[in-house]
């Protein structure tokens, strides 16, 4: 019997075996814990990462009163976005985590989306 945690992990290995990022595609990696959600734009080629954002950030805090809720992943999809558009990123890969797509992935996906980024 697979604990949640393991299970996360095996599907994240599963993930990343088809989804690995460039220098003209990054992946847009997401990683969630209870308390908050972290982004992060990478160059899987040179192990580099191009851009940040996470619900500690005081961009984020100032305008949500928890981090681990789908407004506080709004906020950071949109962050994320914003910092990636300005070091000229306008496509990425999604990396999920091993999360499944749905409610604070989905809405820091959906948010991403809006705010200029393509996958």
């Amino acid at each position: 019997m697979k604990t949640r945690k393991q299970a996360t992990r095996s599907r994240h290995r599963r993930v990343r075996r088809k989804v690995s990022g460039t220098a003209q595609q990054p992946r847009l990696a997401v990683f969630r814990s209870n308390q908050h959600i972290y982004a992060q734009v990478i160059d899987d080629d040179q192990q580099h990462t191009l851009a940040s954002a996470s619900s500690l950030d005081e961009a984020v805090k100032t305008k949500v009163s928890s981090g681990s809720n789908c407004d506080a992943s709004t906020q950071v999809g949109q962050l994320v976005a914003e910092r990636a558009l300005e070091k000229g990123i306008k496509a990425v890969v999604f990396d999920r985590g091993g999360n499944l797509f749905h409610g604070r992935v989905k809405a820091l996906a959906d948010a991403a989306r809006e705010a200029g980024l393509q996958f």
